[in-house]
């Protein structure tokens, strides 16, 4: 039986990821919710989703050109 590392490695990133993004907008919405109040947690979220925004287009844009590089390579 063969281990396949990098697709353990990538899905352990992504796992990463996606754990921390929940974390930080869970705990960390709810705290600001628990604190401040609902209009406080609203505009949190807001800014929460403003500051992903740019972070989401980084990656597409790695994600497309990871795509690319590998169909010119497959000659």
């Amino acid at each position: 039986m063969t281990r396949d590392l990098r697709k353990y490695a990538r899905q352990t990133n992504v796992r990463l990821a996606v754990g921390g993004l929940l974390l930080l907008f869970v705990v960390g919405d709810g705290l600001i919710y628990l604190i401040y109040g609902g209009g406080a947690a609203v505009i949190g979220l807001l800014c929460l989703l403003a500051g992903l925004f740019p972070i989401l287009i980084i990656v597409l844009v790695m994600i497309i050109l990871d795509w690319i590089a590998k169909r010119a390579n497959q000659d």
